[in-house]
């Protein structure tokens, strides 16, 4: 594409520049209008600069991408109620063994989670519980919150669904859920396993102290002591009885047998007991009716309970196999959504209300200003200048396209990246073999997703893990860029390099 006339590239770049200054500093002292108004302003500037037609404007805006968005986020609401990550949660504390096995852990859950539930509902789940984890035993939070965010990265490459530049690839590329997984698995599996050896190299030390052991004795004695409390028999006393001996016993039941006055008032006070003791038992019998109703009612709410969770895993599980067999991936999202939507018999707002709006929005808004800055002619320059030395056919053009994609993705966010250069990579790729275009779009998924592990700013997982440690109550934790940065460029470099090595095309 040729560039545009000089006022409309700088028009352009100044509605650029907005959108990703608000995007990537949503809080800056002069404009803290936040990502999504944002992401509208940018937009905004792109039509009232005449850089884009409000006709063109609408056209950039892609169907697919938020649809399949809009699909995933609600299945995710309804697995949270239906306690997937509660689960996900226990089973990172079931019979832990101190604190290299809970990291080892939590990067494993999280890498799966990410990948079936993307990156960002994982993050938003299970920060807090983790922090909790941590503080129960007496472990220092940051390597937990690492390991959260960049395992979720990680995992989020292997999928379509695992994260929002992987939902544009897929859709603009064409390939299958399948095929998407099978060129990237590989480099997921190696590549998270080396980041988690990576985090428990850097933090062995921190993670070896000898208190470990004696926090989780004590805890284990002391609930091993409160379950045999629970468990102690406790027999009843009778106290006037056994403070007689059987002489004694025989000897009082004599005389009163003697006393007629004793038995008369004996009777009396017979029938009078045994009216009260009839009154006691008809309310014993109302209650212990009240107490059964009580019980089948409860027993019916569990047994509802129930049945809703099986039908939200099953939905969820036939919305994965649908993707598998290599149906539209957007309207398999939808139709999940809907159907535990009347799965669920109830009104839909609540629901509904937890989906990410926001992020709909926002990603109206980036669709319209990345298309107009497009059309500024500036991204087909500079890739026209790149593309004979990034070539994918060459090891060096591999390394060098990767180190672009890496930098823009931390500069310019990697779904902006992704909308930048995915279809000119693919088309340089296509002059290869149909082969090597997908490969090149798998490529482009593995750096981009990576590339967020490599700053705090580099991915909204990253943002989020970060923040909800910050706003939880008695334990929060910040999670400073530098302490993210040290841990984040070795591991960003080493994983990517060697997914690179085992990406594939099928």
């Amino acid at each position: 594409m040729a560039m545009a006339a000089p006022v409309k590239v700088v028009l352009g770049c100044i509605a650029f520049g907005v959108f990703w200054v608000l995007a990537v500093f949503p809080a800056v002292p002069f404009l803290p209008v936040g990502r999504t108004a944002g992401s509208l302003l940018g937009a905004m500037l792109m039509v009232i600069f005449r850089v884009i037609s409000p006709d063109d404007a609408y056209d950039a805006i892609d169907l697919p991408i938020l649809g399949l968005l809009f699909g995933t986020m609600v299945v995710s609401v309804f697995l949270e109620k239906a306690d997937m990550f509660k689960y996900l949660g226990k089973l990172l504390s079931w019979k832990s063994r101190g604190g290299k096995d809970l990291l080892f852990r939590i990067c494993i859950v999280s890498a799966i989670s990410s990948a079936l539930f993307t990156n960002d509902t994982c993050c938003v789940v299970l920060t807090e519980f983790i922090l909790k984890l941590a503080r129960q035993n007496n472990l220092p939070p940051q390597p937990f919150l690492l390991a959260l965010a960049s395992s979720s990265n990680i995992g989020s490459a292997a999928t379509p669904i695992g994260n929002p530049q992987n939902l544009v690839i897929a859709v603009q590329s064409g390939i299958s859920f399948g095929k998407f997984l099978a060129g990237l698995f590989p480099a997921v599996l190696v590549g998270g396993l080396v980041n988690a050896a990576i985090l428990l190299c850097y933090f062995w030390k921190l993670l070896s102290v000898d208190k470990d052991e004696e926090v989780a004795s004590t805890v284990g004695e002391v609930v091993a002591e409160v379950d045999m409390t629970l468990h102690r028999f406790s027999p009843a006393t009778m106290s006037h009885l056994t403070s007689m001996n059987s002489q004694e016993f025989a000897s009082a039941m004599d005389s009163f047998a003697r006393s007629p006055s004793l038995c008369g008032e004996f009777g009396h006070t017979c029938s009078l007991r045994c009216r009260t003791n009839s009154v006691d038992i008809d309310a014993q019998n109302a209650s212990g009716i009240e107490s059964m109703r009580a019980s089948n009612a409860s027993r019916e709410v569990r047994w509802k309970g129930r049945i809703r969770k099986t039908c939200v895993y099953l939905v969820t599980i036939g919305m994965l196999i649908s993707l598998l067999m290599g149906l539209n991936m957007s309207w398999t999202a939808i139709t999940a959504a809907l159907a535990l939507v009347v799965l669920d018999f109830k009104d839909a707002c609540p629901c509904l209300e937890k989906v990410s709006y926001s992020l709909l929005i926002f990603f109206c808004g980036m669709f319209i200003t990345v298309d107009g800055f497009n059309k500024t002619g500036i991204p087909s320059a500079l890739w026209d200048f790149l593309e004979p030395y990034s070539r994918i056919d060459r090891a060096s053009g591999v390394a060098l396209l990767s180190l672009v994609i890496l930098l823009l993705s931390n500069v310019a966010s990697n779904v902006p990246t992704v909308l930048l250069l995915g279809a000119r990579i693919a088309a340089s790729a296509a002059l290869v073999s149909p082969a090597e275009e997908m490969r090149a779009w798998l490529i482009l998924a593995w750096v981009s997703t990576v590339a967020g592990n490599l700053s705090l700013l580099g991915s909204a997982a990253n943002l989020i893990v970060c923040e909800q440690a910050r706003r939880v109550e008695d334990f929060a934790y910040n999670l400073s860029f530098l302490g993210h940065l040290r841990f984040g460029v070795p591991s960003t470099l080493v994983v990517t390099g060697i997914g690179l090595l085992l990406v594939r095309s099928y």
